[in-house]
């Protein structure tokens, strides 16, 4: 069985990126996805990895697919492979 991890860090990052392409501060997307402020920041952070239900609730939030932020994780997941 594999080891493989989601990297937290990469998580927080692409939420993080998607939140600021949408112009939304973390207070006001904490609000819209009915949670707290410090969760994100920490989501954010990489310090928290969301569950699927917050992952559902920013995405909603973002009016953004949660399929299509799941999908900028794996893009990023394969730009950081190293390629044999």
């Amino acid at each position: 069985m594999s080891e493989q991890q989601l990297d937290p860090v990469l998580v927080g990052r692409v939420i993080a990126q998607f939140r600021q392409s949408k112009g939304l501060s973390q207070e006001v997307l904490s609000g819209l996805a009915a949670i707290g402020r410090t969760h994100l920041s920490a989501i954010e952070r990489g310090e928290r990895k969301p569950t699927l239900e917050t992952l559902y609730r920013l995405s909603t939030a973002m009016g953004v697919p949660m399929s299509v932020v799941v999908e900028a994780m794996e893009r990023e997941l394969r730009e950081q492979r190293p390629r044999h």
